[in-house]
Formats: C-alpha cells, sequence, structure tokens
C-alpha cells in the first residue's frame, strides 16, 4: 500500500504533466502567445502596484496645502488663538477654564475684531446665552442642561440682512483633554474667519452667525440651547459644523444635507483645498460610527441643512491629554481657514441662500482624487450612469453567453461562470472563516489589539493570511477541479472566465446599491467601467501576445485609478476605526472585527488580479505561497510571544490605553424616600478589550477589586452610568 506522501507526489506529478501539456498546446494553436507569466514577474508587479498607489494616497495626505496663502486667512494669528484658549488645560462644562476664563477670552477677542471694523460696512452684534432645557437622546436617554455657555456673534451689513449662515465650533472639552483639535482649533478658525469677514471693504450680501458653543461634550446641550431658545436662530437658512475626530492633517467634509445639494455644489466651487466623500456620509449617518455632532442637533431640532467637516487623521489622541497645539501643524490649520472663509463668502453672496426651499431637493454624488479635484453630480446622473455601466457589463458578459463553445454548447459558458463565481466564493468564506480562526486563537492567548501600535503587522499577520487562504483555493481550483475534471480547458480561457466572473460580482453590488439608493454606488461603478473598457482595449494585445509584462503593465495601468481611490477609501476606513476599536469595544475581541476588515480589504483588492494572471496563468504559485506562509509564521511568532506590545508612550505618536478612574459616592432611596444603601469608592472602567491585564502588573492592588454585576432591582443596574462608550 502506498504512503500518503507517495500519492500526493504523484497526483503533483500528474498536474505539473497536465500543466506543460496545456501550455503546449496553446503554443502550438498561436506560438507567440506566452500563456504563462513567471512566479517573480507577477508578485513583483502587483506588490509595486500597490505599494506605488499606497505612496500616492500618503503623499497625498501629507500634502496639506495646494497652493500658497493668498492672505486673506492668518494662520499665524489662529495658532495663537488655539494655544491661548488651550493654554488654561482640560475645559468641562461648568469648570471656570469653561465657563469664565475661556468665554472671557472669546469676548476679548471679539471686542477687539469690534474696534477694528467699526469704520467698515459691517456691524457685529455679540450675546453671551445661558439656555437651561432637555431633550431626548437617540439611545434612550434624556439630556437635561442647566445654564450652559454660548457666545454668539452675528455679523451683518450695516444695512441689516434676513438670512444667515451659522458657523458653529465648541470650547469645551472632555475632562482629561486640553482639546486643541477637539474643537479649539475650529473655534481659533473661526476667530481669524470673523476677522476676515468682518474687514472686507465690500458688504455681504447676508449676514453670519458665529456660534462658540461650550457643551458639547456633555452631549450637544449648548447647539439644542441655542437652536431652539436664541430669536436669531430663526434667521439661520444653513449651517457649517466644525468637528472632529482626530488630531490634524486634513479636514473632511464627512455628511451634508439633509438633501439641499446646492450646499456641496458650493463647497466644490468655493473650497480651496477640498476633501469630501459621500461614501464617509453615508457610514456615519448609518450609525456604525458610535459618535455624533453638533449637525444632528441643527437638522433635527432647527429642520436647516448643512456641512458638517471634522479632522479624522491620529484618532489616537481624540479626547486624550496628548490633544495638544503643538500636534497640529499650522498648514491644517491653514487649508481648514481657507476652506471655511471662501465657502461662508460663498455662501452669503449666493441668492440660494435666501430661498433655500427652491433647491432643497436632491442629492449628490461626490468624492476627491486625491484631494486634487473633487467630482461631483446629481445623484439621478449617478444612478442613470450606474445602470448604463450595469448593462454595458451585461451585455458583454451576455454576448460570450451566446457564443458556440467546444461541441457546439450555448449554455456552456453561463455554466462555467456560475461554478467560477462558487470557486470565488467560497474562497472568500474560507479566507474571512481562517483569519477569525487566527484572530479569536491571538484574543484567547491575551495578545489581543497589537495592531493599536503595529499597523502595519496586521496586514503581515490577516493579510498574508487572507491573501494565502486565497492564493492556495484558486491554486487547487485550477489544478484539482479544472485540470482534472476539466481537461481541454486552457489557462488563457480560465484568465478570461475569472475576470468575467470579478466583474459579474462588481456589477451585482452596483446594481444592488443603486437600487438602495446609495450615492456610494459610484464605488463599484469605478471598479466596473475601468476594468472593462482596459480589457476590451487589450484584447488585441492579449489575442496575440498573451501574459506578456507589456500587457500587464497596460492592464495595472488601467486600473490605476478606481484602485487609488479605493486605496484611499480604505485608509479612510482604518484611519477611523482603529481608534474606535480602542475605545469601544470592550466585551467583544476587536480582532474578530479588525481581522475581517483587512480580509475584506484583501478580498476587494485582489480582485481584479487573477486578470493578470496572478493564479491562473502562472506555472506555479509555490514560492508564493512559501513567502506568504513564512511572513504569516514569524508575525504569529512576534504577536505570541508578545513582541508587538498594544500600547505606546512614544512623544512623536502615543497610542494611550485609555481607562476611566472615578471616585464616586452612590445612595440609594426606596420607593417611601429613605436611604436604603450608601457606599462609595473607586468606579475603574476599561475601555478597550484588553481590560486591566497590563495595568494590574504595575498596580497589584487591583486584583483585590470586585467586578460590580447589574443589580436589576435598581434603575441602570445600579451603576453611576450607564453605557461604556467614548464619544
Amino acid at each position: 500500500m502506498k504512503s500518503p506522501r507517495a500519492v500526493r507526489r504523484r497526483i503533483s506529478d500528474w498536474i505539473q504533466t497536465n500543466d506543460k501539456d496545456q501550455d503546449c498546446s496553446e503554443q502550438e494553436r498561436n506560438p507567440k502567445v506566452r500563456c504563462f507569466l513567471h512566479e517573480g514577474v507577477a508578485s513583483s508587479l502587483v506588490v509595486v502596484f500597490i505599494l506605488v498607489l499606497w505612496g500616492l494616497v500618503h503623499l497625498s495626505l501629507q500634502h496639506l496645502v495646494n497652493r500658497w496663502p493668498t492672505g486673506e486667512f492668518n494662520a499665524v494669528r489662529a495658532r495663537e488663538h488655539l494655544e491661548r484658549i488651550t493654554s488654561v488645560g482640560p475645559r468641562p462644562v461648568g469648570s471656570q477654564e469653561n465657563e469664565v476664563l475661556t468665554v472671557n477670552y472669546l469676548l476679548e477677542q471679539i471686542e477687539h475684531i469690534q474696534r477694528k471694523c467699526y469704520a467698515g460696512p459691517h456691524t457685529i452684534t455679540v450675546d453671551v446665552q445661558r439656555p437651561t432645557g432637555s431633550f431626548n437622546l437617540t439611545y434612550g436617554h434624556i439630556s437635561y442642561y442647566d445654564r450652559v455657555s454660548n457666545v454668539v456673534v452675528k455679523l451683518e451689513p450695516k444695512t441689516g440682512a434676513q438670512h444667515f449662515m451659522l458657523a458653529n465650533c465648541h470650547f469645551d472639552t472632555v475632562a482629561n483633554s486640553p482639546g486643541a483639535s477637539d474643537d479649539a482649533v475650529s473655534c481659533a478658525v473661526m476667530l481669524e474667519v470673523l476677522h476676515s469677514l468682518a474687514n472686507l471693504s465690500t458688504p455681504l450680501l447676508h449676514g453670519v452667525v458665529f456660534l462658540f458653543n461650550g457643551a458639547e461634550e456633555n452631549i450637544l446641550q449648548a447647539s439644542h440651547g441655542f437652536i431652539t431658545q436664541h430669536p436669531w436662530a430663526k434667521q439661520v437658512r444653513a449651517f457649517i459644523n466644525l468637528e472632529a475626530a482626530g488630531v490634524g492633517g486634513k479636514e473632511v467634509v464627512f455628511q451634508t444635507g439633509p438633501e439641499n445639494p446646492w450646499l456641496v455644489q458650493a463647497y466644490v466651487h468655493a473650497a480651496k483645498h477640498p476633501f469630501a466623500s459621500v461614501v464617509g456620509q453615508e457610514v456615519f449617518q448609518s450609525g456604525v460610527i458610535p459618535s455624533d455632532t453638533d449637525f444632528r442637533i441643527y437638522r433635527d431640532f432647527g429642520n436647516i441643512p448643512g456641512i458638517d467637516l471634522a479632522f479624522i487623521e491620529n484618532g489616537f489622541l481624540y479626547h486624550t491629554k496628548y490633544d495638544t497645539a503643538e500636534r497640529i501643524p499650522t498648514d491644517s490649520i491653514q487649508r481648514a481657514g481657507d476652506n471655511i472663509l471662501a465657502v461662508l463668502k460663498h455662501l452669503v453672496m449666493s441668492e440660494k441662500l435666501a430661498d433655500s426651499s427652491k433647491y432643497r431637493h436632491g442629492n449628490m454624488v461626490f468624492f476627491d482624487l486625491l484631494g486634487l479635484v473633487v467630482v461631483v453630480y446629481p445623484a439621478h446622473v449617478g444612478t442613470i450612469l450606474n445602470y448604463l455601466v450595469a448593462v454595458a457589463t451585461f451585455l458583454y458578459l451576455g454576448r460570450k453567453c451566446l457564443l458556440p463553445c467546444n461541441g457546439g454548447k450555448y449554455k456552456s459558458y453561463l455554466c462555467k461562470l456560475f461554478k467560477a463565481a462558487g470557486v470565488v466564493v467560497l474562497s472568500w468564506l474560507v479566507s474571512l472563516l481562517f483569519v477569525l480562526i487566527v484572530a479569536l486563537v491571538v484574543s484567547l492567548t491575551g495578545r489581543s489589539m497589537f495592531w493599536y501600535t503595529h499597523f502595519y503587522s496586521s496586514l503581515c499577520l490577516y493579510g498574508a493570511a487572507a491573501t494565502g487562504k486565497l492564493v492556495l483555493m484558486h491554486t487547487l481550483a485550477k489544478n484539482l477541479f479544472y485540470g482534472v475534471t476539466k481537461k481541454g480547458v486552457s489557462l488563457l480561457e480560465l484568465g478570461e472566465l475569472y475576470f468575467d466572473v470579478t466583474l459579474l460580482l462588481w456589477c451585482c453590488s452596483l446594481v444592488y446599491l443603486s437600487q438602495q439608493g446609495l450615492c456610494s454606488a459610484y464605488v463599484p461603478m469605478l471598479m466596473v467601467a475601468f476594468p472593462l473598457g482596459t480589457k476590451l482595449l487589450l484584447a488585441q494585445e492579449f489575442r496575440h501576445r498573451g501574459a506578456s509584462v507589456k500587457y500587464s503593465v497596460l492592464y495595472l495601468l488601467g486600473l490605476a485609478l478606481p484602485y487609488v481611490h479605493f486605496m484611499f477609501l480604505l485608509w479612510v476606513v482604518f484611519e477611523i476605526f482603529t481608534p474606535i476599536l480602542g475605545r469601544s469595544c470592550t466585551e467583544f475581541p476587536p480582532d474578530l472585527v479588525f481581522g475581517a476588515l483587512v480580509t475584506i480589504a484583501t478580498i476587494l483588492l485582489s480582485s481584479f488580479f487573477v486578470r493578470i494572471h496572478f493564479i491562473y496563468l502562472l506555472r506555479s504559485t509555490k514560492w508564493i505561497l512559501v513567502g506568504l506562509g513564512s511572513v504569516f509564521c514569524f508575525t504569529f511568532l512576534l504577536v505570541s510571544g508578545g513582541v508587538l506590545f498594544p500600547y505606546s508612550a512614544d512623544p512623536t505618536s502615543p497610542r494611550p490605553k485609555r481607562v476611566f478612574l472615578q471616585h464616586t459616592t452612590r445612595t440609594f432611596h426606596g420607593l417611601d424616600g429613605l436611604v436604603e444603601s450608601r457606599d462609595s469608592g473607586l468606579w475603574i472602567n476599561s475601555f478597550d478589550y484588553t481590560g486591566m491585564q497590563h495595568i494590574t502588573p504595575h498596580i497589584p492592588e487591583l486584583n483585590d477589586s470586585i467586578r460590580t454585576h447589574c443589580r436589576q432591582d435598581r434603575p441602570f443596574c445600579g451603576y453611576p452610568w450607564f453605557q461604556v462608550f467614548n464619544l
């Protein structure tokens, strides 16, 4: 009886022989055609392609200002405001730093601007509002506030104005952060924008209300007090809200509306350094991101449309002591100021602001290409374009289905197409399952969140695992499924077949998103239109020369534009969700989520690489699998050995662990009003999955603490506060 090793060797020899026969038969039909692309060449092309595009994405993110400053907005003066506001330290609601020191500084600067523009065509009116009120929160609670602070400034021509834009920022912070990015820098920018607009020689057509609100972190209270109680709120027609979910970098337009496409058009037309994405808008409004802004208050309680902008880079420092003024580059302040000043100036000089109801209906598809240009068009035009691309794709595939295959069977190609689609979907599921198993092992061994500080190590672990499984599954399909049971199927035909499958799957997602009315459908539209167009243009080259280096390079160039934009979207996803998983995933292993994200990104990025014969037109994938396996095993050993610690105190790039430590006193009353019990102690909560495991070795007294369980007979389980999240 033969050993399993001998059987495997016989199968391997048979497969290699079968591949050689297919190669020879193809070359006999067309001697100029090279069925195979060398394994090293194919790998190098793909790696260089990805690295170049990833480099372009990062280069565009580092390039903050597209042109030399015009002098209209003074970033140096805005930085002085930022440093003065943050110099008092954290400014929680109710503190002297927030209610007195910061309010006095704002009033002092506004008074200075008033004096300077006194002889000009504009007038400035200031009001300090202290509203009291309450409203329902979406997560089932009622927010009550009492005499919170609002510094409200009205800028209008001396002849008066009936219609106003609202510009909003907040100067309060969480208890432990100086809040430079969230949101002192926005208030500093607004002070300088106020200075610039007030000193224009030409009077504005409409007015601007600048709201410096002092209670956003509590949650969204001061904005509610303004929009529901202040008399000036009735004249506001639209707003711009300045926020932050990170520190520095570019401010991105991540939601607009509702509807009112004229606001997006105004931003695209006027912004000097545009940076916007409708994908971000639809993801944020889906509720996936556990956060909210004053945008919701103005939309829901004021019924006015607006634009929401936020800094999103380096969210690891958000709501921490590291959110300091020196971490915000002056160029970040310059670009934000240039954009907001230009957009506000455009809107207050626009006739549309006076009667915005005429232009209310409709949505816009908008996205930028590396921050250089913003593409914008109406959503109904996008729907037409999406369906045109889908129809072209189905015509292309339908034509192939109608062509007779070997033996004259018309249904043969359609059957192959669906079988190949099954292979692709199966490879996705196997890859995802394997990565989730690895992520679960990492979590159970106490090595979770290594990617929090070492992002690229996650690509070496989860990315290599996902890629390796995809390559292995398709290699097995090529050698066992097609090589054994489907003799006569050439590798060129397989390359064509799997390109068509990828095209079909992207096209199905395009149709589905379009049916759902999502503007984000433009992404699969790009991922269908460009590969299909490139394939048709290179059909002659492929027919004559097959899988040549020239063909592969030209094919990759045809994919460059949709892929570079798609890689930018992936950067946004990981830039936002990596810090979020470090402050909101306490009970569920975040590695499962992170591993799934990496796997999905790998699947989507690798989808069209089949077409450059990365698998089906390679003679072998042995060394690719060996390389990926080696990277995976080495990284897994590093993670298992605890070498990749999740957190970092590196002053240039800190990755802090978030723990809430609060001294609390609890007093419980019965229905008769009598005190039933009273206690006090330290209320300790970790905001990530690792809990206190990295802290107890340094503070062993924590081992004596008691895990508090929910008391069903007490309000909110008897906890000092109910939900553990960090907005």
